[in-house]
C-alpha cells in the first residue's frame, strides 16, 4: 500500500480532535498536525511551504473561525476573512502538490434561512442566508464550490460535507464564543454550584436544532474518505431535531439544577430549524449511533475533568 498520510487541519478543535482520534486506531494511516504557532493557515507562504516538505496524501480541512451567534453577528469582517484566507490556502496548496483527496468541512448554515425541511443539499444558494452568521456562511459557500470546480476543472479528488451542529469533548464553553448546547452546559454547571435560583436563556426556545456528537461525525469522516466520489456535497447529521427549550432541559436534568429557567423572548432566536435531510450518507450505509442524552452525559464529564479549572 502506498504511504497514507493525513493532514487534520484544526486538529485542536472540536472536529479535527475528533478526527485524530479517530484516525489513530487506524494503523494504516500516519497522522500529520501543525499548532496555530507552528502554522499559520491564513499565510499563503507558509501554508506552501508546508505543503511541500509534507506532501500530505490526504487532508481534512477543519480549521475555521468558529463561534455562536454572538461572535458570528459582531465580527462578519473577520468571519468572512480569515476563513476564505485558510481555505484558500489549504485546498490551493492540495490541489498544487497533488494531495490525493481531500474533504473540506461546511457547516449547516450554508443553507438559507426559510429553505425547506429536512434541509437537502439541492437547497444551497436558493435564497437569503441568515443573516447574523452571513459572513461565515458565505466563507464556506465558497470552500466548498472551490472543492466542486477543482473537481469538475481539474479532476482533483476533494470532497465537501455538510455537518449539523457538532458537540463534544474539546467543545469551547466560553460563553461569549460558544454554541448552543456547550454554552447551556456551562450555565447550568454552574448555577448549580453557585445555587443560582433562576438561569435566563436568550430567545423564546422555540427554534429546532439538530445535534450530531463529534466521534460520530468522525466516524462519518472516515466513511467519506474511503467511498464518497463526487462533487456534491453531502450532509451529516443525525435526522432528528429538538428545541432548544427541550435541549435545555435535558441538559438540566442531566447536570442536576433544580432552580428556575426563564426566557428572554427581546434576545434574537437565530434561524427557526435546522435539520438536515441525511438520506444521501444514509444511502452509504452510515448512521449516527451515539444518542443526544448519552452524548450530553459524555461532554459534560469531559467539562467536568477537563474545562472548569481554566
Amino acid at each position: 500500500m502506498a504511504d497514507q498520510s493525513i493532514f487534520i487541519a484544526g486538529h485542536r478543535g472540536l472536529a479535527g480532535s475528533a478526527l485524530v482520534r479517530h484516525y489513530a486506531t487506524l494503523p494504516s494511516w500516519r497522522i500529520i498536525t501543525r499548532t496555530h504557532a507552528e502554522l499559520e493557515l491564513r499565510d499563503t507562504a507558509a501554508v506552501r511551504a508546508f505543503f511541500e516538505r509534507e506532501r500530505p496524501s490526504h487532508v481534512i480541512l477543519a480549521a475555521a473561525r468558529v463561534g455562536g451567534i454572538k461572535a458570528n453577528s459582531e465580527s462578519q469582517v473577520e468571519f468572512l476573512l480569515d476563513n476564505l484566507r485558510i481555505q484558500n490556502n489549504v485546498i490551493e496548496a492540495a490541489a498544487y502538490f497533488d494531495v490525493r483527496k481531500l474533504l473540506f468541512l461546511g457547516s449547516s448554515c450554508v443553507y438559507p434561512k426559510h429553505a425547506p425541511q429536512p434541509l437537502h443539499e439541492d437547497s444551497l444558494l436558493t435564497s437569503a442566508l441568515e443573516p447574523t452568521n452571513e459572513g461565515y456562511a458565505l466563507a464556506k459557500i465558497a470552500g466548498l464550490k472551490l472543492c466542486a470546480y477543482y473537481r469538475r476543472q481539474q479532476g482533483r479528488n476533494f470532497i465537501s460535507a455538510m455537518p449539523t451542529n457538532l458537540y463534544g469533548p474539546n467543545d469551547n464553553f466560553d460563553l461569549d464564543k460558544s454554541h448552543v448546547l456547550p454554552a447551556l452546559i456551562r450555565r447550568f454547571h454552574e448555577a448549580k454550584m453557585a445555587g443560582t435560583p433562576v438561569v435566563t436563556l436568550w430567545g423564546t426556545g422555540s427554534p429546532r436544532r439538530e445535534f450530531l456528537h463529534v466521534d460520530d461525525f468522525a466516524a462519518a469522516c472516515v466513511a467519506l474518505m474511503e467511498r464518497y466520489e463526487t462533487d456534491q456535497l453531502i450532509n451529516v447529521g443525525v435526522g432528528e431535531d429538538v428545541t432548544i427549550r427541550e435541549l435545555a432541559e435535558l441538559i438540566r436534568g442531566i447536570i442536576g439544577y433544580s432552580g428556575e429557567v426563564q426566557w428572554n423572548s427581546a434576545m434574537p432566536d437565530g434561524t427557526p430549524r435546522k435539520l438536515l435531510d441525511v438520506s444521501r450518507i444514509q444511502a452509504l450505509d452510515w448512521r449516527a449511533r451515539i444518542s443526544l442524552a448519552e452524548g450530553i452525559r459524555r461532554t459534560y464529564e469531559w467539562f467536568l475533568a477537563n474545562w472548569i479549572d481554566r
